[in-house]
């Protein structure tokens, strides 16, 4: 095939699942299940994001290979002959989600709470193998939620390290690299640097890093202080669709609103210009929408009469 510019295109051919799909050559593995329309569960991975291998819950079994290998980011070459739902494919994405929910509170992940009962994922069957199951505890992470500032917290308890928003501070949106991930093992949290408090640190608070987050753990405070009493409510929620009003450039936003209320603003992640990431104004800058209205001050002073003369 050729392209408008002269160039021939590129594509391959591979069979996923017993179903061969063409995809252009350079497209990955995940790209070429969801051309064949095969839901492949991601964590780490997001279409405005580079792709950085951590989670494993998108491996799949490719023939002639000796492990699995992540669909994210490995490029599909013509030939390969992919399983997707094989039991070596899915004992591995259990065995992932089951890790994940052993260590973390995952009770506002929903994608993750979906993909866990659709593998059968029982992160309670390590509590079993401890033997008394009445004394025995999964060890989740026990770290206190971080209010800081009035745009959004941090709450670690619920991090699984996906990277995300390390990848959206950093190259692949605001190249501020304010946050990074520190410790090892159990210990590890993504921090800033020399883990000063968040004011004092490099944030500009463009609030990309929440955006990503699959988990909650980089919450907005409007949505955690409702959450907090009991009032977040999605359901009730609708999105609009709009324009930024605070420069030229173009940025897209959508508004959630509950009750007549902005609660928050995400940005379409196939938009041209935003590519799902925005600035501080157009992420938290929209209270001025519920200003109440101008009142002039009240004044003792007689208005003169415009007709004396």
């Amino acid at each position: 095939m050729t392209s408008g510019n002269g160039s021939v295109d590129s594509h391959v051919t591979v069979t996923i699942d017993g179903r061969e799909v063409t995809v252009p050559e350079g497209q990955t593995i995940l790209a070429a299940c969801t051309a064949a329309d095969v839901e492949t569960p991601t964590i780490c991975w997001a279409p405005n994001l580079t792709p950085v291998n951590v989670c494993r819950v998108c491996v799949v079994e490719l023939e002639g290979s000796r492990t699995l290998v992540p669909a994210c980011s490995r490029p599909a070459e013509d030939g390969m002959q992919i399983s997707t739902d094989s039991e070596r494919v899915r004992h591995s994405r259990r065995m992932v989600l089951e890790f994940l929910g052993s260590a973390n509170d995952l009770s506002q992940a929903d994608e993750i709470a979906g993909w866990s009962r659709h593998y059968g994922a029982d992160a309670g069957r390590y509590v079993a193998a401890l033997g008394d199951e009445s004394e025995a505890e999964l060890e989740l992470v026990d770290d206190p939620v971080r209010v800081q500032d009035d745009l959004y917290i941090r709450a670690y308890d619920r991090c699984v390290l996906c990277y995300k928003c390390v990848e959206a501070c950093g190259d692949d949106a605001q190249h501020t690299f304010a946050i990074a991930v520190a410790g090892r093992g159990f210990d590890a949290r993504i921090r800033t640097e020399y883990d000063v408090e968040l004011p004092e640190s490099a944030c500009v608070y463009c609030g990309n890093c929440v955006a990503v987050c699959p988990t909650g753990a980089l919450q907005f405070r409007t949505e955690f202080d409702l959450r907090a009493v009991g009032e977040w409510r999605p359901d009730d929620q609708t999105v609009t669709r709009t324009v930024c009003s605070y420069c030229g450039v173009g940025c897209n936003l959508e508004l959630h609103t509950q009750d007549e209320r902005i609660v928050k603003v995400t940005s379409p992640e196939d938009h041209s210009v935003t590519s799902g990431h925005l600035c501080i104004k157009g992420r938290f800058g929209w209270q001025y929408v519920h200003a109440p209205a101008f009142e002039p001050p009240a004044t003792d002073t007689p208005v003169p009469d415009s007709t004396e003369p």
